[in-house]
Order: structure tokens, then sequence, then C-alpha cells
């Protein structure tokens, strides 16, 4: 059998799942020494889960990524307690956890209206200060997504996904001639030989209609968004999930699983992803995956095979095609070897981008940007 691997140019996604923000409480107001009056306290920087939020919304939204708490209102004969600063929220998605730059933990998102606070406002001007105010507390802060493992398969019902992660690593899924046999994520390990592991989780069975809820819907894809990279597996023979539903190609089985991540959230499709051809052992094989990876390298030309509605907007550009059989062992070596390889890759794009935006931190400090 032949081994495939890169198919097309790579590239790295652009999916964000950390983020480094600046954030500032405000400062507080002015006292009024001659009649004891107290300035405002400046506002507080929140962050709060939101629905419909994500990463790489707030990175494009707010290109400066510095928020800062609005200032106390100063003590005044009218007022002479002065008001409290503006609050400064940050909206973000639920599944976060917000840390310092030394990486304390300041608090969770768990679920939608969680909210934590990052950055509280200088006390107001009073007898205690002098009558003068407090500046805001001034940090950097990091939301980082919480991931699941940092692959997670994706594919339609009976591609293979529990057998293959069987015989990758130490999970032990469910593993059934039925369709739904994944419930719920199954977590396994790839070991490595210099002890790297790598973690991949077995997502439940996607079928068309599921970013609409059909099926296990939402809940197969809001893990999805959970994982670094993403690992297509369809059935290099194609597959029918049930006696009234169309039969698909391998090939229109990519589109559609593309689309299905497209329509629920567009930016998931910018995940480095790999594809996997499973069950090369069955008859047939051999030719259907030469045909499979024809269509993979024209997809316009191809495109026809499927009704308009069903094309996604673009073909993702796989970082590897590979040809494995779950149930022999073929070709499950190498994949582990591109798994690791992309990953790789990607965590040193990750540190280099680290280590420049320290560099520009101690070159242009924070105070001296405001």
């Amino acid at each position: 059998m032949v081994q495939f691997s890169r198919v097309c140019l790579r590239k790295f996604g652009n999916f964000v799942d950390n983020l480094r923000l600046y954030v500032r409480g405000g400062t507080g107001g002015m006292g009024l020494p001659r009649l004891g009056g107290q300035g405002g306290n400046g506002g507080d920087v929140w962050v709060v889960a939101t629905k419909n939020m994500t990463l790489k919304r707030i990175k494009d939204k707010y290109p400066q990524k510095r928020f800062v708490g609005g200032a106390g209102a100063n003590s005044s004969l009218q007022a002479l307690k002065g008001e409290k600063g503006n609050d400064k929220e940050i909206f973000a998605p639920a599944g976060i956890t917000v840390t310092t730059d030394d990486g304390r933990i300041l608090g969770d998102l768990n679920a939608e209206g969680d909210r934590v606070i990052v950055a509280k406002g200088g006390h107001g001007g009073s007898s205690y200060s002098a009558f003068v105010p407090n500046k805001g507390q001034a940090k950097h802060i990091r939301l980082d997504l919480k991931l699941i493992a940092d692959l997670g398969l994706v594919g339609f019902p009976n591609a293979g996904k529990s057998s293959l992660l069987t015989a990758m690593s130490n999970a032990t899924p469910q593993i059934a001639s039925y369709a739904f046999t994944t419930l719920k994520p199954e977590i396994g390990k790839l070991m490595y030989k210099d002890y790297k592991q790598i973690s991949v989780a077995d997502l439940p069975g996607l079928i068309e209609g599921a970013h609409i809820n059909k099926g296990m819907g939402h809940k197969f894809l809001k893990h999805v968004e959970r994982t670094k990279q993403l690992l297509f597996v369809v059935d290099v023979c194609g597959f029918q999930l049930a006696s009234k539903t169309p039969f698909r190609s391998a090939f229109e089985a990519v589109l559609l699983l593309i689309k299905e991540l497209e329509l629920y959230k567009e930016e998931l499709v910018s995940k480095p992803a790999l594809l996997v051809v499973n069950k090369m052992d069955l008859p047939e094989a051999e030719d259907k995956l030469q045909e499979l990876m024809e269509h993979l390298q024209n997809p316009d030309e191809f495109s026809d095979l499927l009704p308009e509605d069903m094309i996604p907007k673009k073909c993702i550009t796989f970082r590897h095609v590979v040809p494995v059989s779950a149930t022999t062992g073929f070709g499950i070596d190498h994949l582990k070897s591109c798994i690791r390889e992309s990953l790789d890759e990607d965590a040193a794009v990750a540190a280099q981008a680290l280590h420049q935006e320290r560099l520009q931190a101690l070159r242009y400090p924070s105070h001296e940007r405001l």
C-alpha cells in the first residue's frame, strides 16, 4: 500500500485558544480637603462569560488588547462623595480559565453569566490618603480555553473513530457495529518513546444537520472547540447512515464534515487538521483511496457531487492525509508521527510568538504605552 502524507501547501490555523490582555482599573477621584469630601473609586475590570463569543472575536474587535476601567468622580460641593467610575466588562466565551502572566489563576468561567474581577479600581482620595486618589491595579492577564484534548476525532458514525483511538492509544472506548457508539468524549493518550504524551478525544458521532442540533448536535460541536487540532476520520469506501439517507463517498463525507463545522462556527475550520482515511483493509480500498486523493487535489472540479448548500465556503488544507486500517494496524505508527509533527510545529510557532511578545513588553513597558 502507498502511504500519503502532505497533499497541499501546509498552513497554520488561526483558531485562537489563548489570549493575552492588558487590564487596568480606573483611577480614583480627587477628595475635597476643606470639606472632607471623598473621591469616587475607580471602575473595576471584569471578564464575563457570554454566549456566542470567541477569543478570536475579542482579538479582532480589540486589536490593542487593552481594557481600562472608568475614573472615579472627584468630590465636589454638589457631591461630597464622588461617584464610582464605570466598570469595564470583557465579554469572553464560557469554558476559559483566567490567569495572570505568572500563571496564578484568577478564576474560571464555566457557564454563561460567570464573571471574575481581574483589575480593581483605585480608591478615591480621602482623609486617609491626604485626599489624593490611588491608581487602579494594572496587569497582563491570559484567557485560556480549557482544552479537553490536544486532538479531536471528527467523523460520521461508523467511520471507525473508536477503533482508531484504541489502535493508537490506551483508551478502551465502546465499539459496536451500530452507528452511535460514542455518547460522550473518550480521552486516550498517545505514548511516544521519548515519554511525550498527546491526548486524543473521540467525540460523539456527528451527523448531517448537527449544526442545527440534530443527533448529538451542539453537544458534539462544543467539544470540538476545546481541542487544539482536528483529526478527520472517513471510511475509504464511504458510508450510508440509514437506508433512507443517501450514500456518501469518502470525499463527500469530508466536505459534509467541513460544512457542519463551518455552519456551527466558521472559525472552527481554521483549526489545523489532519485527515485519516480508515478501513484500508477493505476490498477496493486502494482504488477508492486514489479517487479520494484526486478529488482532494482538485476539490472545485468535483464540487457538483453535492447540492450547493452542502458545499463548504472553502476546503480545509489538511496537513497530512494518512491511510490506515484500525483493524490490522496498517499506517498507525505513521499516523502517530504525523500527529506529533503537527502539534510540535504549532507549539514551536506559539513559543516564538510568546517570546516576541515578551521582548516587545520589555522594550515598551505598559506605562509607556498608556
